[in-house]
């Protein structure tokens, strides 16, 4: 406890300067009774001066995490660990009522499935925008790996944009991903099958199953995916994984991972190995070296085929025009990570206690004298010696690495719960691709991710760990646990990591996230007009504006034009018919920072969130006789619960 008061003695110095002596002895006592009475350590106390925001004082950092089964994107700010936002995406989310309104309903409903409403995603890898492979805080993309979807969100108003199905795949899990100036956004599909959607016979597996990456054309100008833009690569039916673009040397190449290069079939309800054992038995899988560049030019030059209306690079094209390779990877490889000057691929292998770094310049040496080797598909494979700069032994079940701005990497060990720091090529000062130091995390760590560390130019600072088990570390909550979300200081160069929180995530499983600086992020308070349609972004012109309000029939459809302000909507009442089409124009029309308005109308299954300046219009038809109230769902004033009215719909 010596060190401990002493912390707290010093802390009592700074007090003294605007409290006064009193007080600040006063202050010091309670500390110190505190800190005794908790059995605090020096270590507790310097995590929580470290990570403690005072109320009003902002997080230097952003973190946006995938929201796992959920469907969502989670908004946390770092050091403090708070939970900003949950951004809907996948599925319908009641607060900012997404998903009842009619633009957000037709968004949700471009990401269907064949005619299949898909109410649900997993999200696993959201990716920042980037310019010259720096994050710029303008867009952000997440994958759905259940339904092969991608969706678009823009960081002016944190909400979603687009959603997009892809037609040639039916999971992903490697995407999404961005090129250096957001050209691309990547999407890796993982378990293989026909590409065509329609049925072959597992024995037909090696002919007719196909693996599949996918590259989206980002409009940064219309802030959209462009369908028409985007093609995809037809891949051997390995089971693909993670993905990485290159950046600067290795600018306009892909790199992908893939396991079950056994093409492994199962059968275990027959009396065959599981999948575990029957795709874990190579010693080496396929890393996909892409030429991105290359691709996309033969596919404006009319070399691709059409697969279900979609452009599809054909696997014999790729093969035979130099855009695709492979270099064997240990065993059950998953994580993929370019580091921040572009030169090495960095590979971790589940199976493999190491981490294998290969050299862009020895793949293009590699390329260039050629191999005769071929796997069955004709894919030219790189010899192993021939790219690989060095491997280190960091421990078990390494999956995915991150990187500083001091020349270390940081990669995770899902069975040892640790993460790992290590030297790259001996930037940091430490002997080249080395362990420095391991940091126990709770339990089983998964993704990990550090400030801007996967970008051209990391910050360093913190490192957070996704970590699947929470087991022992917060109150039981029944047999569904959340997961722990631990924030590392990694900012003393050689040093021990210290971990200063454990954030319970108890809404999904996250799995990825990206950390950006705060300062790079600049969204709106209000929208900048009123009567503003956050889908185009531009004011729309059937919006209901003041003085304009009214209720107009036209046969049997019902108009509404509605504004909301403090505490009253306009208009209140509201008569309908049964069986009436109702369109209802809503407009909050406040100019003040954070004054949102709701609009709840139970029984029609509505509930928007209308922030200030927004214009939203929602349809249902009037099938049950009755009145139902509508009202506010944001407490808004102190006159919130008079902030309701009528729906009258008669027989």
């Amino acid at each position: 406890m010596k060190v401990v008061r002493s912390i707290i003695l010093g802390l009592a110095s700074i007090l003294l300067l605007s409290t006064g002596l009193a007080q600040a002895q006063i202050l010091t006592d309670e500390a110190a009774a505190v800190a005794s009475e908790r059995g605090l350590s020096e270590s507790d106390i310097l995590a929580a001066l470290k990570t403690y925001m005072p109320s009003g004082e902002l997080d230097d950092y952003v973190m946006f995490s995938s929201g796992g089964q959920s469907g969502q994107v989670l908004v946390i700010g770092l050091p403090s660990m708070r939970l900003l936002k949950v951004i809907g995406v996948f599925s319908p989310e009641s607060w900012q009522g997404w998903g009842y309104g009619t633009d957000a309903q037709e968004i949700l409903a471009s990401g269907s499935d064949n005619g299949v409403e898909l109410t649900w995603g997993d999200t696993h890898h959201p990716a920042l925008s980037e310019t010259a492979g720096d994050y710029d805080g303008q867009y952000l993309f997440i994958n759905d790996k259940a339904n092969a979807r991608v969706g678009v969100i823009d960081l002016r108003d944190f909400e979603t944009k687009q959603i997009v199905k892809n037609p040639v795949a039916n999971n992903d899990h490697g995407g999404a991903y961005v090129t250096p100036d957001t050209e691309w956004v990547i999407e890796g599909a993982q378990y293989s099958v026909p590409t065509s959607g329609t049925y072959a016979s597992i024995d037909e597996y090696n002919e007719e199953y196909q693996g599949m990456v996918t590259f989206w054309k980002f409009n940064r100008e219309q802030g959209r995916i462009d369908y028409d833009a985007s093609f995809a690569m037809e891949l051997p039916p390995y089971w693909q994984d993670i993905a990485d673009a290159g950046k600067l040397v290795s600018d306009g190449w892909v790199f992908l991972n893939s396991i079950n290069s056994e093409r492994y079939t199962g059968g275990f309800e027959e009396g065959k190995s599981p999948f575990e054992v029957g795709a874990s038995q190579n010693e080496f899988d396929y890393l996909h070296i892409i030429n991105l560049d290359k691709a996309s030019e033969l596919v404006a030059a009319g070399r691709a085929e059409t697969v279900n209306g979609f452009k599809v690079l054909p696997l014999e094209t790729s093969a035979a025009e130099g855009v695709l390779f492979f270099a064997p990877e240990p065993k059950s490889p998953h994580g993929v990570d370019v580091t921040p000057d572009g030169k090495f691929i960095v590979v971790a292998g589940k199976l493999s206690p190491t981490v294998t770094a290969y050299s862009f310049q020895k793949i293009q040496d590699a390329i260039a004298k050629g191999t005769s080797e071929q796997d069955p598909y004709g894919i030219p494979i790189l010899a192993f010696e021939d790219v690989v700069e060095a491997q280190v032994e960091i421990g078990l079940g390494p999956l995915h690495t991150q990187f500083d701005n001091q020349g270390y990497g940081y990669t995770s060990l899902f069975l040892e719960s640790a993460v790992a720091r290590w030297s790259l090529d001996g930037s940091s000062g430490e002997e080249p691709w080395t362990v420095v130091t391991k940091t126990p995390v709770n339990y089983n760590v998964g993704h990990i991710t550090a400030a801007e560390g996967d970008t051209v130019s990391p910050d360093g600072n913190y490192l957070v760990s996704l970590n699947k088990w929470s087991v022992d570390r917060f109150v039981n909550v029944g047999p569904l646990l959340p997961q722990d979300l631990q924030l590392l200081d990694i900012s003393k160069s050689g040093e021990q990591m210290q971990v200063l929180y454990d954030m319970p995530m108890g809404l999904a499983e996250p799995h990825y996230a990206q950390i950006i600086k705060a300062d790079k992020l600049n969204p709106w308070q209000v929208y900048p007009e009123t009567g503003w349609n956050p889908t185009t972004q531009a004011v729309d012109p059937i919006a209901a504006m003041p003085g304009e309000e009214r209720i107009e029939r036209d046969g049997d459809t019902v108009h509404i034009w509605m504004t909301a302000v403090r505490s009253r909507f306009n208009p209140e009442r509201i008569e309908v018919k049964k069986g009436d089409r109702v369109v209802w124009h809503v407009t909050n029309i406040e100019r003040a920072v954070d004054n949102v308005h709701g609009l709840a109308l139970p029984d029609y299954n509505i509930n928007l969130s209308l922030e200030p300046g927004e214009a939203q219009t929602f349809e249902f038809i009037a099938d049950k006789e009755g009145v139902f109230t509508y009202y506010c769902s944001e407490f808004c004033s102190a006159l919130h619960l008079e902030m309701a009215g009528y729906l009258m719909v008669s027989p």
